[in-house]
């Protein structure tokens, strides 16, 4: 009879202790919360690109060294605390000289890998005091750029004869942030993309004996460039979608 109010009070102790631990979890920083500021990893990206690029690629894809995104970046690196990251790298980067940048540099470049890995900035720099703490999550992509002149694009319309031997994209749809290579294919939601209100003209069209595919449903990718009252695209990719220009 003695034992079982102690049993109890037990039992709502460790309750308790489990819901402080709970809310604790709950309300930890994470990589998603703005850790690190804008020109901090503007700065970590010219730091990388120096020292790191060689054997992880620019775009952080890995060739030598491991891929330090997606897949990779999240086996290693998600629900570790972020100083585990800023450590390996610390380290054992660059290869040959490891540790040899200097503590500002690479947090600078930790917060070049947060931001490529999709994970937004912050106000403030991140510092060695504030790495403890924060939990590194599953990568996310990364945000695509607000569309301007010189954005590279890709784009879905109508091809047409225009003035003075030129050629236009009609009844185009909007423009999309694409990846800045000729190499790359197009993405399945451009190719399905529907038709809109856009005109484009084609600089250098020429070139993909436009003739030949007169009327018919285009896919482009190129450079943009805005003009006053006339939108032009560079072509690095000319792919025919359908024979006639209909939805």
């Amino acid at each position: 009879m003695i034992r079982k109010p102690l049993l109890i009070v037990a039992v709502v102790v460790a309750g308790a202790a489990a819901g402080v631990v709970a809310r604790a979890q709950d309300t930890a920083r994470t990589v998603a919360d703005g850790v690190y500021s804008e020109a901090q990893a503007e700065r970590g990206a010219a730091a990388y690109d120096g020292a790191c690029g060689n054997c992880h690629r620019a775009d952080l894809g890995g060739a030598s060294g491991p891929a330090l995104k997606e897949q990779r970046f999240n086996q290693t690196y998600a629900g570790k605390d972020l100083k585990t990251l800023f450590t390996k790298v610390a380290t054992t980067m660059p290869r040959g000289a490891p540790g040899s940048l200097g503590e500002s540099a690479y947090l600078d470049i930790v917060a070049h890998l947060l931001k490529e890995n999709g994970f937004g900035a912050g106000s403030h720099d991140l510092t060695v005091d504030g790495l403890d703490g924060i939990r590194v999550m599953t990568s996310r992509p990364k945000p695509l750029p607000a569309i301007g002149d010189y954005s590279y694009v890709e784009v879905v319309g109508c091809l047409a004869p225009g003035p003075q031997n030129t050629w236009l994209l009609t009844r185009a749809s909007d423009p999309v942030v694409t990846v800045a290579s000729p190499a790359a294919t197009p993405a399945p939601a451009a190719t399905a993309a529907r038709l809109g209100t856009q005109t484009f003209r084609l600089l250098d069209a020429i070139a993909y004996s436009p003739a030949d595919h007169r009327g018919q449903k285009m896919y482009v990718r190129g450079l943009l460039i805005k003009l006053p009252g006339e939108q032009r695209l560079t072509i690095s990719a000319f792919e025919s979608l359908a024979a006639t220009c209909s939805e």
